[in-house]
This record gives C-alpha cells, structure tokens and sequence, in this order.
C-alpha cells in the first residue's frame, strides 16, 4: 500500500481511507481495467466486411492484451481467493464471448448451436491474454505481426461470410 500511494502521490493514510486493505484495492484495479476494456465502441464496425471486422476486433483485442497481460495473470493468480474476483475473472471471459459474437455475428450464423459454441470457444482461446503473451514475449513477435498471425487464423477457422440478401 505504501508503494501505490507513493505512486499515485498520496499519503498511505489517503489510500487507507479509500480502500480498507490490499483486497479492496485489487478489487478496484480490475474493475478499472474492465471498465477500460468495454468502453472501446463497437459502433458499426460490426456492420463492415469481414476484413474490416476482423483487424479491428483483433487490433482492439491486442492493445487489451498487451496493456494489461501482466494485471491479468496476477488476476488469474488470485481467482481462487475468493468469489469477488472469481466472479470478475468469468465476467471478462464473458464479455470477449460476447463481443466476439456481435463482430462474427454473420459468420457464426450460418453454423448450428453447438458449432457455434465450439467456434466461440475456439475464438477466445485463440485470442487469449496468454496466447498474445506468448507471441509477444515466446516469439518475439512484434505488435502488428502477431495481429497478423491473429487475422490469419480467425479467417481460416471461421465459415466463409455469407452473400447479403
């Protein structure tokens, strides 16, 4: 606690009076990372080409990663201390579920229930904190090459998109 307020420039009292222990103060953290994360806007993006939809969903999905890897993995580290962040940890893996159906949305819909189950779970392991951390840091990929890897693979493992009508 000393650490963070001499950080953020306040007395340890000041960061006491906010947040009764390290507990309350992680708490906070993640859901500030959270909040940062949802407030990208989807806007029409959701409505433009398949490539279109595919650099935007990976390039925001990556500077998610690559922001806040290091937070996400002392989050993982710490999910089973209690139900609090349990419960956030779900809610994130929720919320990429979630935006990965509306980016795919026409893709998916052409597939059954349970392919589409199968094809989401495959989508967010792909798109996993972890997998980014590895291309980063195992492969030493620069930023935009493992966007590219990313691009590449969503475009293979999803159905072609369908014609309007």
């Amino acid at each position: 606690m000393a650490q963070i307020a001499k950080r953020a420039g306040c007395s340890t009292r000041s960061t006491f009076e906010r947040f009764a222990n390290r507990d309350e103060l992680s708490l906070a953290a993640i859901d500030h990372v959270i909040g940062l994360g949802l407030s990208t806007p989807v806007g029409d993006r959701a409505a433009g080409n398949r490539q279109s939809r595919l650099r935007f969903q990976v390039e925001t999905r990556a500077r998610i990663c690559e922001n806040w890897l290091p937070l996400w993995r002392i989050v993982l580290r710490h999910q089973d201390e209690g139900d609090s962040v349990k419960a956030r940890v779900q809610w994130v893996r929720e919320a990429t579920l979630a935006r990965l159906k509306v980016m795919y949305r026409p893709e998916l819909s052409v597939l059954s229930e349970a392919e589409r189950a199968h094809m989401l779970i495959a989508l967010e392991a792909l798109t996993d904190f972890e997998t980014w951390g590895r291309m980063r840091g195992g492969h030493g990929l620069s930023f935009e090459a493992a966007c590219d890897v990313w691009i590449g693979m969503i475009d293979r493992l999803l159905p072609p998109t369908p014609a309007a009508s």
